[in-house]
């Protein structure tokens, strides 16, 4: 039978909490072969690997039953693959759970693969060193809780020639997940660079979701969106070339122009001539953008070399405990008497609590996001105390939220609307591992 001339490959998440309803629309009417829900950042997988050490049984994405109950019945229904990191630090527990629900839905026969192995916390030493900045792991002073190495296209591809019909893993890299199926569709090799970097370049364009469609890329006024709350998720349409059209749902909100294109086409591209993945070192310096019709824009001559040696691996720190709490001043001289609280709790933490260090206290409405560089509102009347502190002591986070309470009667004058949390902390390093070290496994259940 001869390979249809396009791939259609969707993004259903392209984070931890993205939305659901859209990735259910877009299987229901996107004609997808794949459905790729990229649900990992490096925080996400550090507090998944608390999740773990509180309870084995834990460590998945949160919202994983929820989205595996309304999203299986449909991709079956559809004929369209899932592949997902939403494994984060327990896959096989993600994997079981899946298992679990797929039964439930008396879906008999779904195969369900489960792939491992980038976890490396046995492989890297404590005196390894970071791979963007000075220092060791063993300089931080804190407990490591993880160490994931990120996995490439080699990781998944198996999963798909035992014909998975879900695909769970952990630090699966973001582009990876969507080159894997492109290469195991059309065949290509892993030394076919051209097309492992023209892959890459559509699992970069859609590994963000709605960033590409118009939703993070709004800006009212400057970049008009049209009906941004019910954005549509990205599809691919992906040729044997690796040239692909981005678009979206017809009906949905949202746009795909080539700006939205661009803008996603440089976030987090460092060297658009360099780009590293495990799967390939990436040019996206010569790719073309092109609008080929009403929310379709066409890219095409992404390149590649080598793929790197070394894996990059996200490393996660227990930081503790990290505690908010704020109050609101409103009227004239808000401004000043937000000042004074804030000279008021930092007063009292140091002198009375000995709390002089991972303490951050900003006035929202008049410095909080550019406090660093000394920007304030001229004549804000309402604005928020903020103080947040890390702390490896819980009592210390207690402390600090029992005195921005005490503000409430102790002065200044007008407080109110006092909200406070402890919620635990966690820090990411990142340093490099050989490739030839990681070894991942797969493993297919059947329901």
């Amino acid at each position: 039978m001869a390979t249809p001339a396009v791939f259609r490959i969707g993004t259903g998440a392209g984070f931890s909490a993205d939305r659901l309803d859209p990735a259910v629309d877009l299987v229901k009417r996107g004609k997808l072969d794949v459905l790729v829900l990229e649900c990992l950042g490096e925080r996400t997988v550090a507090f998944s690997h608390r999740d773990r050490m509180a309870d084995p049984e834990k460590g998945y994405n949160a919202h994983l039953r929820r989205r595996m109950q309304a999203l299986l019945p449909v991709c079956v229904a559809a004929g369209t693959t899932m592949i997902t990191n939403m494994g984060a630090a327990n896959p096989r527990a993600a994997a079981a759970r899946t298992l679990e629900i797929a039964r439930e839905l008396g879906l008999k026969g779904l195969k369900i693969a489960c792939i491992e192995g980038d976890d490396v916390s046995a492989l890297v030493p404590g005196h390894q060193p970071f791979m963007d900045e000075a220092g060791t792991l063993a300089g931080v002073g804190m407990p490591v809780v993880g160490m994931n190495a990120y996995l490439g296209a080699d990781a998944v591809i198996p999963a798909l020639q035992a014909g998975a019909n879900v695909i769970i893993g952990g630090r699966l890299a973001d582009p990876s997940m969507f080159l894997a199926p492109l290469a195991h569709y059309y065949g290509w090799e892993a030394t076919d660079m051209p097309r492992m970097g023209a892959g890459s370049l559509v699992g970069h364009l859609l590994e963000c979701g709605m960033q590409v469609t118009g939703g993070y890329f709004a800006d009212p006024g400057v970049k008009n969106v049209p009906n941004p709350a019910h954005c549509g998720y990205p599809i691919a349409e992906v040729q044997d070339d690796g040239s692909a059209v981005i678009t979206k749902l017809p009906g949905t909100g949202g746009c795909v122009t080539v700006a939205t294109v661009k803008e996603q086409l440089l976030y987090e591209v460092h060297d658009p001539a360099r780009y590293l993945t495990p799967d390939v070192t990436a040019d996206f310096s010569r790719v073309q953008i092109a609008s080929v019709g009403s929310d379709r824009v066409k890219v095409s001559n992404a390149g590649g070399t080598t793929r790197p040696q070394t894996l990059k691996v996200t490393v996660g720190f227990d930081g503790g405990f990290q505690g908010e709490a704020g109050v609101s001043y409103a009227g004239p001289a808000a401004q000043e008497r937000g000042r004074l609280a804030a000279k008021i709790a930092r007063e009292r933490l140091a002198r009375v609590h000995g709390i002089t260090s991972d303490l951050r206290i900003d006035l929202i409405g008049v410095n909080s996001l550019f406090a660093t560089a000394g920007v304030r509102a001229a004549d804000a009347q309402d604005v928020r105390l903020h103080v947040t502190l890390r702390s490896r002591a819980r009592e210390q986070a207690e402390l600090m939220l029992w005195e921005i309470e005490s503000l409430l009667c102790c002065g200044p004058a007008g407080g109110g609307g006092f909200r406070g949390s402890i919620v635990p902390s966690v820090m990411t390093k990142s340093v490099l591992i050989e490739r030839d070290r990681v070894k991942p496994t797969m493993e297919v259940l059947v329901a």
